[in-house]
This record gives C-alpha cells, structure tokens and sequence, in this order.
C-alpha cells in the first residue's frame, strides 16, 4: 500500500506545481504591463522583461519567455513559463502562459 500512497502524492506534488506555474504566470504578466506603462516607449520592452522575471523563483526563471508588444492605446505582456518536473524524465515539459494588458500610459 505505501507505494500506491507515495506514487498518489507524488502525483498530487506535481499538480500542485502546475497551479503554482499558472499562478506565477499571471503575476509575471501583471507585474510586466504595470512596469510596462510606466516605462517610456523606448525603455518599455526592457523594463517590461525585467519586472516580469524579476519576483519569479529560479526554477521557473530559466524557462520563462515574457514579451510585450504595444498597439491600439495598449499595453500587453504575454508571459511562459516552463512547470518544473518533479521525476525528471517522467514526462515532456508542460508550458503554462500568463497574459495581461492595460492602457497606455501617455504623457502630455
């Protein structure tokens, strides 16, 4: 029975890295247009990159892809991230995207 009981909980790990990764993926987003507004049109897709990295924890950092565009009055921030897998090899790497937007800030 102990084998069945630690393979459930290993599942269970798992699954629950996946919500975490969704989790973080949205706040990267967020956290990326918000600093992008700010930014001038010239330093917004660097600042934009930068925030949202920045509050990421290392093992999704080195697998996360965040790029943001401008169009239409917007701001938008398109942020994926790689789930950390528990038994390397177990499986194919699972990508999860985050996406937010928000209005151009314009300086008058």
């Amino acid at each position: 029975m102990l084998p069945v009981i630690l393979l459930t909980l290993a599942v269970l790990w798992q699954l629950v890295l996946v919500g975490y990764t969704y989790t973080l993926a949205g706040n990267a987003a967020d956290e990326a247009v918000r600093a992008g507004t700010a930014a001038s049109r010239e330093a917004r897709e660097g600042a934009c990159g930068d925030a949202g990295r920045d509050k990421l924890p290392s093992a999704w950092r080195g697998g996360s892809d965040v790029k943001c565009a401008t169009g239409g009055g917007r701001v938008t921030a398109r942020v994926e991230l790689r789930v950390p897998v528990l038994f390397p090899g177990a499986g194919g790497p699972l990508t999860v995207r985050g996406h937010a937007g928000a209005v151009e800030e314009v300086d008058d």
